[in-house]
């Protein structure tokens, strides 16, 4: 929830505008001294600043000009009884976005407060939509009527109307984020921004940042402020993809912030509310790491509140032929193609196979197949050709070294993902390479 800081000498305006603000369902904090007020702000970021113009001590324009030493971004209403025409200049120069003169109007400051909120919500949101612009999403709509999965949107059926912590848990590909931006779209918060960061896929020194956000100077390349991913799912709902992989040093950080709902951006001292619902995902056994000692049992708790287990395709093959249907029809349109089919043949060939790799695995081999297609059915050669473990083309389009080299190595990684169940530290282990190259690897080749 937005803090709104409130300034003004007179006690019965500092009354007023906290009792307005308690109708709008805003926390409030009030000050009579403009000192006081910059110490606030100093100690905990606010969403809205109501501020008096004529003051002792410190007027509202000097006020302004310090704050924004300290927020250069924040919005501020001034309220006075003295306005003129060129201190109103020299407010909106500082960055006031309304000046309203006293004794104002109750229902009309009301709508300039939502106003200011709005704006400055749209202003973190685009700036978080504008660094996701390329980012597409890893499947479409959630499709499947086996049991497993009916039982899966029964649970976030159930879970998405409430406020609890949810733990989505699965094999890689299975579709947790999917399940995670489901929980977010049928909840109450589905109007607010639904945030994923992958912790697997950042540096331990930089995930700080991504989750928290930094002020400029902060470490080496810190040229800006950033907001973090916590402001920018306020009012939200974050996804924490593959919490498993967080170092412990940022598991006793997270915890605080999962706690009290304040986050302090790297190199301040500022405490910033939030208000988020947190979603986490992870293809670990978070217990077995806990008995190992890499994840801390109280932020488990915190987590897994409500859980959901995701179940591998191999348990869901009654949906393979459904969704491979829905690929296919995404990537015929993507590619001018119209409408694809698939033989009998072809779908009885996709039913026989264990997809190591899931959903993710499918997805990919449905647009392989589409870019294959030379008429409006696949039949099973096609499929074939774009299963591993078949012989690759040996044409002189086919001799392209790093190309055969990929594709031997994606097949190697599958066969040893089928002979461990899809367990990655044990694929990792019988591959003779690190289960982190194995990740990079296993995204490299879309799996």
């Amino acid at each position: 929830m937005k803090q709104i800081l409130i300034l003004d000498d007179d006690l019965r305006t500092r009354r007023v505008l906290q009792i307005l603000c308690e109708r709008l369902g805003l926390e409030s904090r009030a000050f009579e001294d403009a000192h006081a007020a910059l110490d606030h702000l100093r100690a905990e970021k606010v969403g809205l600043v109501l501020s008096d113009l004529k003051m002792p001590a410190m007027n509202g324009l000097e006020f302004m000009r310090r704050l924004r030493e300290l927020d250069r971004d924040v919005p501020v209403i001034v309220l006075t009884a003295y306005g003129t025409v060129e201190s109103a200049v020299e407010a909106m120069k500082l960055g006031a976005v309304d000046f309203v003169s006293k004794p104002f109007d109750l229902d009309a400051l009301e709508v300039l407060i939502q106003r200011a909120l709005s704006h400055s919500r749209h202003r973190a949101e685009n700036l978080y939509l504008r660094e996701q612009a390329s980012r597409t999403p890893a499947m479409g709509e959630m499709v499947g009527h086996a049991p497993a999965m009916k039982d899966v949107l029964d649970l976030v059926a159930k879970v998405a109307p409430t406020r609890s912590a949810v733990l989505i848990t699965g094999e890689t590909g299975t579709g947790k984020e999917l399940v995670a931006n489901a929980v977010h779209r049928m909840s109450p918060r589905s109007g607010g921004l639904f945030v994923a960061l992958n912790c697997s896929a950042i540096p331990g020194e930089l995930l700080e940042s991504e989750l928290f956000g930094h002020v400029k100077g902060a470490f080496t390349g810190a040229h800006a402020d950033r907001v973090g991913k916590f402001q920018a799912a306020d009012g939200g709902t974050l996804l924490l993809d593959e919490i498993g992989d967080m170092d412990l040093r940022l598991q006793a950080k997270l915890l605080r912030v999962v706690q009290e709902g304040v986050v302090e951006p790297v190199g301040s001292n500022r405490r910033v509310r939030v208000d988020v619902r947190i979603v986490s995902s992870t293809h670990r056994d978070l217990e077995a790491a806990i008995r190992a000692g890499s994840f801390r049992e109280d932020l488990y708790y915190r987590l897994n509140v409500f859980r959901i287990q995701l179940p591998p395709l191999r348990e869901r093959q009654a949906d393979v032929a459904e969704l491979a249907r829905h690929f296919l029809a995404k990537f015929g349109a993507d590619l001018g193609k119209g409408s694809l089919e698939l033989s009998h043949s072809a779908v009885e060939r996709l039913m026989r196979y264990a997809w190591p790799g899931n959903v993710r695995e499918l997805r990919n081999i449905m647009e392989r197949a589409a870019v294959l297609a030379d008429t409006n059915e696949i039949g099973v050669g096609t499929i074939e050709s774009c299963l591993p473990g078949v012989a690759e083309p040996t044409s002189e389009a086919g001799l392209v070294l790093a190309d055969a080299v990929a594709a031997v190595e994606r097949r190697t990684i599958l066969r040893a993902l089928a002979a461990t169940g899809g367990e990655k530290p044990a694929a990792a282990a019988l591959l003779g390479i690190g289960e982190r190259t194995l990740w990079t690897k296993l995204k490299k080749h879309g799996l």
